[in-house]
């Protein structure tokens, strides 16, 4: 569950944005579908690794994914990303929604074929990442407008993570990406609080793990929520 500090920030923070109230959330939802996000900095990359390797290990049929892809537009996002090349901010949100679909519809690759191999599918960032990250500097309206086809995941898992804690650890990186300033992550982190605020009245299950905590901790809270859903899905079979 979020934090007493964290469920105060977000109510604070979707009252003075009545915009978002009035946008459809109501949309599918994609069963054993988990998305991990969270502020750069919060260890969603290597939560992944961790939930891969045990995964395997329990031989649960999995995939692990993330965004941007390593397809074609994925690589380029993570060009502009490191600065190895340029492109205006809305051209980044139109790339990311590309990058998307390919990710989600694509022929014998994408997250929905998987899905139906009966593979659980976990992704370190989802269209949650575009709507906070893309709607400080495109507007938030134009970028849930991009990414209003998708469809959502049953479980959203977010790792709060403070600011200071996140920055700390952006900076020991050997160079930093096009988003790693402190002010701009403030920023990105109240828009999360809008956006779970706003996908609440939505059928998406959202969870919050507290992220100031040992890498472990994490790990077995995320192991938690996904080996827990399982065995309900087990139960339920058997009362059929």
């Amino acid at each position: 569950m979020a934090s007493e500090e964290f469920n105060n920030e977000l109510d604070n923070m979707f009252n003075e944005n009545t915009e978002y109230s009035n946008i459809n959330i109501d949309r599918e939802i994609l069963k054993n579908f988990f998305v991990i996000e969270g502020l750069d900095g919060a260890g969603t990359t290597t939560q992944l690794k961790l939930l891969d390797k045990e995964l395997s290990v329990r031989n649960i049929p999995h995939l692990c994914t993330f965004e941007p892809t390593d397809f074609e537009i994925g690589s380029l996002i993570r060009n502009i990303l490191h600065k190895k090349t340029k492109a205006n901010r809305d051209t980044i949100a139109f790339l990311f929604a590309a990058d998307r679909n390919e990710h989600i519809y694509r022929k014998d690759y994408g997250i929905i074929d998987h899905l139906d191999k009966k593979e659980l599918v976990i992704c370190d960032r989802y269209l949650f990442s575009s709507l906070a990250y893309q709607s400080v500097d495109c507007g938030f309206n134009f970028v849930f407008s991009l990414n209003s086809r998708f469809p959502l995941p049953e479980y959203l898992i977010y790792i709060d993570t403070p600011v200071m804690i996140s920055q700390e650890r952006i900076n020991k990186r050997p160079g930093n990406e096009l988003f790693d300033i402190k002010v701009f992550q403030e920023k990105v982190r109240k828009n999360y609080a809008n956006i779970f605020k706003l996908f609440s009245m939505s059928r998406m299950k959202i969870i919050t793990v507290k992220g100031d905590r040992p890498i472990k901790a994490i790990h077995n809270s995320i192991m938690d929520i996904i080996l827990k859903d399982r065995l309900k899905d087990r139960l339920k079979n058997r009362q059929v």
